[in-house]
């Protein structure tokens, strides 16, 4: 019998298949016919879990080499996933205690892997849809707290992980989200509050953040001279220290973590007020005062007493010069209606390179042991007044000069100043003849 070439009946449930499309629509999740909230969440967790590895693999690692000693007879395995675990929280800004002294200062690389991690997996796995967004931010902050509970974190420190887990994993997450197919641009996505605020609050916060950047750049240019140049003494210390190859891994990781705290303190040098490390000292242009340090290699890079005055004094000038390139973009992307939407752009500039420069060293400050290094990192607010100070004014000489709004505005006060001053020079001699006929009396018929 031939086969029937009539139509197939429905059953009722179409079988489900997993996709492979290059550009999936927006509605479209990983898994066809699973919930995008639910994808957001597991992508969240695949995220935070892929940081939790990367520390504790290696920490596990580092248990089973040392197991043959004496010492860690008692010690299981479990102890090092803790660690790992407290290292983890320790990045999300929860302080941790290491032989009872309180641990705050943020290793800001494991915040960085954290993040990326994040960003990674969302790209991948993520839906960029409200829904799948907000599940994967309140999965990502869940499984953060969760940790806290299990470490054993007090309430401060919960409430803590669950701002650092927003931080976190909402600019890790959302970047990511940002990157699939399906999601809007960044430009589109702020398009609303873009277009309620006035233009030169726009391109004041588009060149404050360059102010930002361009510092960090800087910051990053000086790290790398300062590690070229105490390299010998960082040789030293690694070689008193004596490590083995398990010890040395371990401890460069754990500089590599601290190292972008370097980069933030390095624009804390540049921008004048300089930094400490520890109760006493001062890291700055002006001066340098220091005092014992830790046996850290990382440590060994910082300025000699020798490195501060002379031409160093003038390294805040670069504050200006970085402004003057903020002053040229407001120049630039601004088309002013009136004189003050200048003004209003560079204060613009002025306040939000200084308060993102502020955050960046609340992030990159706090206590690094007992005594006296419960003291480490710079005093934010003043060099996020330093930078608003420098910038601005390298922004306010580049951008009030040459725009020609300001110039028509300077023109037309000048004229009007002039109209003025001559029509009360001609008031006055009107006033100045009717007082000398009046003086002189009636004229004879």
């Amino acid at each position: 019998m031939p086969p029937s070439t009539g139509p197939v009946p429905v059953t009722g449930r179409a079988r489900r298949v997993l996709q492979d499309d290059a550009r999936p629509s927006f509605f479209t999740s990983a898994i066809d016919g699973a919930p995008r909230w639910a994808v957001g969440a597991l992508a969240a967790l695949q995220g935070a879990a892929l940081s939790l590895l990367v520390l504790a693999v290696p920490a596990v690692a580092v248990f089973v080499a040392t197991s043959a000693d004496p010492s860690n007879a008692d010690v299981a395995w479990t102890r090092a996933v803790v660690v790992a675990a407290n290292l983890w929280l320790l990045a999300h800004g929860v302080p941790v205690t290491v032989g009872g002294a309180a641990v705050s200062l943020v290793p800001l690389g494991l915040t960085v892997l954290a993040a990326f991690t994040c960003y990674a997996s969302a790209r991948r796995s993520g839906v960029a849809t409200r829904s799948g967004a907000a599940a994967a931010l309140a999965a990502y902050a869940a499984l953060t707290v969760l940790v806290a509970l299990v470490c054993g974190v007090d309430g401060g420190g919960v409430v803590r992980a669950l701002l650092g887990a927003v931080v976190v994993g909402g600019a890790g997450l959302g970047a990511g989200l940002l990157r699939r197919p399906e999601a809007p641009t960044w430009t589109a996505l702020v398009a609303p509050l873009r277009d309620r605020l006035p233009a030169a609050v726009v391109v004041g916060l588009r060149a404050g953040l360059l102010v930002a950047a361009a510092l960090v750049a800087v910051a990053a240019l000086v790290t790398a001279t300062w590690v070229v140049a105490g390299r010998a003494t960082v040789a030293d210390v690694v070689r008193l220290l004596g490590l083995d190859a398990v010890g040395g891994t371990v401890l460069a990781v754990g500089e590599l973590a601290y190292l972008p705290n370097l980069v933030v303190w390095a624009l804390a040098w540049v921008a004048g007020p300089g930094f400490a490390v520890g109760a006493g000292t001062r890291f700055a242009p002006a001066e340098v005062v220091a005092g014992p340090l830790p046996a850290v290699p990382l440590l060994g890079v910082l300025p000699a007493p020798g490195m501060a005055g002379g031409l160093l004094l003038a390294a805040p000038a670069v504050l200006v010069v970085v402004g003057v390139l903020a002053g040229l973009t407001v120049h630039r992307r601004l088309a002013p209606v009136r004189a003050r939407d200048v003004v209003v752009a560079v204060a613009t500039t002025a306040a939000t390179g200084g308060l993102l420069v502020t955050a960046l060293q609340l992030a990159a400050a706090g206590a690094a042991g007992p005594a006296r290094m419960a003291q480490v990192g710079a005093s934010a607010w003043l060099v996020g007044l330093a930078v608003a100070g420098g910038a601005g004014l390298g922004a306010l000489v580049t951008a009030v000069p040459t725009d020609r709004a300001v110039h028509a505005a300077v023109r037309e006060r000048r004229d009007a100043r002039r109209r003025g001053a001559t029509s009360a020079a001609e008031d006055q001699d009107v006033s100045s003849d009717a007082e000398r006929r009046s003086t002189r009396g009636p004229s004879a018929p």
